[in-house]
């Protein structure tokens, strides 16, 4: 994937009028996230990895996002969205059933737990998932395909961009505290904000 952002990190502007204190703990707090479950078990863990490989694959050339460990860390924290699909149980009784009833698809239809699967049987079980055709029991209910969408892919990808990682990635600044952004229209920019190369530019 080419740089858009050439040169850009976000982390740079620690020291700027663009972050204060409070930015600094945040972010701080973010990087030094535990990279062991502390909420899910040995099994949920290696399930959890493997689909975020699937859903956010990460380039080669810098170190991955711990995409599975901010998504434990919610929770581990019980860090609700303040809402919820009727439809589904609260969070992390959500994604404890959709865990297990993944591995329960996978042993059914390819003998083995869903992290232990090849690759594309993998992707083939999600793609299901997400077109609400897994019915086993194990789900207790839960429309599978409620879960893909409000729970594991809204989770895993607000995980991703929540890291300064994927704002380097974006050209994104951080939270707009203390500064803010001023020039919110259209292809408009602030001078801090970083400058994005095209794909075709020479």
């Amino acid at each position: 994937m080419p740089d858009r952002f050439p040169g850009y990190d976000v982390l740079a502007k620690r020291h700027t009028p663009s972050w204060n204190e409070t930015t600094r703990r945040v972010i701080d707090q973010r990087l030094a996230l535990p990279r062991e479950p502390r909420f899910f078990s040995e099994d949920e863990w290696l399930t959890l990895n493997a689909i975020c490989d699937h859903i956010v694959p990460q380039p080669r050339d810098r170190s991955p996002i711990p995409v599975a460990a901010m998504v434990d860390d919610k929770m581990f924290r019980d860090s609700t969205d303040g809402y919820r699909n009727a439809k589904l149980p609260k969070m992390q009784e959500a994604w404890r059933r959709g865990l297990h009833a993944l591995d329960t698809e996978g042993r059914q239809q390819y003998d083995q737990p869903f992290h232990r699967m090849h690759a594309s049987e993998q992707v083939a079980l999600l793609t299901k998932m997400q077109h609400g055709e897994l019915v086993d029991p194990a789900w207790g209910g839960m429309p599978c395909e409620i879960f893909f969408d409000e729970r594991l892919a809204h989770d895993i990808l607000a995980a991703y961009y929540a890291h300064p990682a994927a704002w380097n990635e974006i050209g994104f600044g951080g939270p707009a505290s203390p500064r803010g952004y001023v020039r919110m229209g259209l292809n408009k920019r602030d001078p801090w904000e970083a400058r994005e190369v095209p794909p075709d530019a020479g």
